[in-house]
């Protein structure tokens, strides 16, 4: 179980790439940043090379030099700045997909050939930890034809289910580059607001789901003083880690998984990834089991959490794209606002500002509605109108469960910006929402 005659450099791994691959890198802080870093090098040595990704953090030479567009296709299950920026170069596409099975049905239309990621030190026994994700690694692992691995000092060694034995991996690259970190958002007087409505509705005891960004970092702060707060989430925060260090979150009043914060991924500080090396209080499972949503429905008090970028009047969620343009992704979105609502007296919540500020044609900046009668030309629905349960912006929640359309209309329109109310409820008639003796 001797690694080290596995060990290979980064240019003999980029050797092994051959024509029409199918590279699949890891999530996020996850991903291959060596290997990635020189990928760019091949663009006239291969043809017809995809690389899959998911949430990537580094801006790599192969995704932004237009050289390598007639090299590299880039398919990403959730877009991040770089990705947006490279739409341009006509080689970078969306892959539709909820969290829980966008590995299997990647692998269903296209098999991977290459493996990328990175991985901590192998330990005693000869196995190593995939560390800070197993959205989709471990599944895409034992489906590809190569699996190269990037040793990192930096990687912390996490539990659950991203042990992998070295005798499990074709060829180690030696690495000592720092881990990507996403630093806490600061929360504004809006984010303070919503994270004090959502909390109120959060008990002792209950099990609950994050995402990251200045809206869950709020309602992670109007946490403290809970008690017996349990995890089951698509990702681990910095957030939830101050919760659990302050004895807020202990998953002690879980009914299932009792005693073990469940995740598929963790991202944040270097203060969280310190905290969650060698702690067996983090499971680190397998995004098909976390984000099914009937696992999700086993946690009684199930409580989730997400934001959305528009919703309509009758609770449509646009979460992803402005307009048709790609913005992030699906994620887990409706796996965990579905899933929450499966559970014994489960909630699911989604937040926004009730306002943006929409960038004109002549670049000058207007205010307008995140509530709106209806959603922009070709936005995505995250979220169906079917599973919305409770809706929050800065001014008030709206519990859309069972309600009807004009009901709907009515309860989002008391949440929207005061100054916008008027006008939302005159365009709400002239789509058909409502009839005009319904106000």
């Amino acid at each position: 179980m001797d690694y080290k005659n596995k060990i290979i450099t980064v240019e003999k791994a980029l050797s092994l790439v051959k024509n029409d691959d199918h590279i699949v890198s890891g999530l996020a802080p996850s991903e291959g940043a060596a290997f990635l870093s020189q990928l760019h090098t091949l663009k006239n040595k291969v043809k017809n090379v995809t690389v899959t990704t998911c949430l990537p953090l580094g801006s790599f030479e192969y995704m932004t030099d237009p050289d390598c567009a007639d090299t590299f296709n880039q398919d990403g299950w959730f877009f991040t700045p770089t990705l947006r920026k490279s739409l341009k170069l006509g080689n970078v596409s969306y892959v539709p997909q909820h969290l829980s099975s966008a590995a299997t049905k990647r692998v269903y239309h296209i098999k991977p050939t290459i493996y990328i990621g990175n991985c901590s030190m192998p330990d005693k026994h000869g196995y190593v930890s995939l560390g800070l994700s197993n959205t989709y690694e471990k599944y895409i692992i034992e489906k590809s034809d190569l699996v190269i691995l990037e040793i990192n000092p930096n990687v912390p060694r996490t539990f659950g289910d991203v042990e992998l034995s070295v005798n499990d991996v074709n060829y180690f690259i030696e690495a000592d580059y720092p881990i990507p970190e996403i630093p806490d958002a600061n929360s504004n007087e809006k984010d303070i607001l919503i994270g004090k409505y959502i909390a109120d509705y959060i008990n002792d005891g209950d099990c609950i789901q994050l995402g990251i960004g200045g809206i869950p970092n709020a309602v992670a702060s109007s946490l403290f003083g809970k008690k017996r707060l349990g995890v089951h989430t698509e990702l681990f925060s910095t957030g939830m880690m101050k919760l659990t260090q302050a004895g807020v979150i202990d998953n002690s009043a879980k009914n299932f998984n009792r005693g073990k914060a469940v995740t598929t991924m963790i991202i944040g500080t270097r203060e969280l990834y310190d905290f969650v090396d060698d702690n067996p209080g983090i499971m680190v499972l397998d995004g098909k089991y976390t984000n099914d949503y009937y696992v999700i429905g086993k946690n009684d008090n199930m409580v989730s959490i997400n934001t959305t970028l528009e919703i309509d009047l009758t609770g449509q969620c646009c979460s992803e794209s402005l307009g048709s343009v790609q913005f992030s992704g699906s994620g887990g979105q409706a796996d965990t606002a579905i899933g929450a609502q499966k559970s014994k007296n489960g909630r699911s919540f989604i937040a926004l500002y009730s306002t943006a500020m929409a960038k004109n044609p002549d670049g000058s900046r207007t205010e307008v509605s995140k509530i709106v009668p209806q959603l922009k030309t070709g936005a995505a629905v995250t979220l169906s109108r079917n599973d919305v349960h409770y809706v929050v912006t800065e001014y008030g929640v709206a519990d859309l469960r069972g309600c009807n359309v004009r009901e709907r209309v009515n309860r989002l329109i008391n949440i929207a910006h005061p100054k916008f109310r008027e006008e939302i409820l005159r365009q709400a008639y002239e789509v058909g929402l409502i009839a005009k003796k319904a106000y």
